[in-house]
């Protein structure tokens, strides 16, 4: 939880965002992470300083388990001074606790963004889904429960001005802002109406303008003239035998088939699993983990 100290921006964990999200493909299937095409409504957590502490605490992260399908979880929560928003003990359930930093009892809007983490923490746990080291564990699951429906509100509770500043998870606002554009791609939901924090609403569409270049690499026909004109070049080299593999700063890369044709490997634009095509000139191409079709001029 960043508190009045400074915010950092930008896209430093992008590679960790889109692993997590062919993690989330993969573990889930495409079915399953279609079911939460809804994401959790603002009306269903909201906190108003007139509601008791407790009782409303308990609310919204029975309103999370249930988004987030988890009938047989209950979540206690509690209250006490630490240094970070939230915490919570993953045992065997069905019980959980989770404590909730002090600061939450006097800023109780953002309390469902605290649970919408700690409550995905539970749901992965279940999963047995996770990425090895706290870092990126911490990443996977601000991501998980942004594309499932929640994280929303973990960027609305993202405020800056001149003199303080807050936010809270591990992701950038504008990483949140990426993975919700990534969301709002697939499901056709618009989360800015929802936005109270100014900052909030910027970092989503930064973060649109990242998910959008996403579908705009080269192979896919999207891909703008720069970018066509670096693959015809580094396409050329491949058949001449120059230079297969990776290439720097581009997200494709050619390999030899044996005897087949040449073949170019670049990431799905929605899921971020890697796709191996023929060369071959114009193609349209199917991702196996969440069905995206794309057209490719290869």
């Amino acid at each position: 939880m960043a508190n009045g100290g400074p915010v950092e921006h930008g896209y430093p964990h992008l590679d960790t965002v889109r692993a997590a999200i062919t993690a989330l493909y993969r573990r889930l299937s495409y079915d399953t992470v279609r079911t939460f095409a809804t994401s959790v409504l603002p009306a269903d957590v909201a906190f108003c300083d007139q509601d008791d502490l407790h009782l409303g605490a308990q609310r919204v992260a029975r309103e999370l388990v249930r988004h987030y399908r988890l009938p047989d979880a209950r979540m206690i929560v509690s209250f006490r001074e630490m240094t970070h928003a939230a915490n919570v003990e993953l045992a065997a359930g069905p019980e959980y606790f989770v404590e909730l930093n002090d600061r939450f009892r006097t800023h109780r809007r953002d309390i469902g963004a605290a649970l919408a983490h700690e409550v995905m923490h539970v749901y992965l746990h279940r999963l047995d889904l996770s990425f090895p080291g706290t870092r990126d564990n911490e990443i996977l699951t601000d991501t998980a429960a942004t594309y499932l429906g929640a994280g929303w509100l973990l960027l609305d509770a993202f405020r800056e001005d001149g003199v303080s500043s807050q936010k809270l998870g591990y992701l950038t606002p504008e990483e949140f802002g990426y993975v919700l554009a990534k969301r709002a791609l697939v499901f056709g939901e618009d989360p800015a109406v929802w936005f109270t924090s100014p900052q909030a609403y910027t970092a989503y569409m930064k973060g649109m303008a990242q998910a959008r270049r996403d579908e705009q690499q080269p192979p896919l026909t999207a891909a703008g003239w720069a970018g066509r004109r670096r693959y015809a070049r580094d396409r050329r080299s491949a058949q001449d035998h120059l230079a297969v593999g990776p290439h720097p700063g581009v997200p494709y890369s050619f390999t030899p088939a044996g005897r087949g044709p040449l073949r170019v490997c670049f990431p799905c634009p929605t899921c971020h699993q890697r796709i191996r095509v023929p060369v071959r000139g114009r193609v349209r191409a199917r991702c196996g983990l969440c069905r995206t079709v794309l057209e490719c001029d290869t």
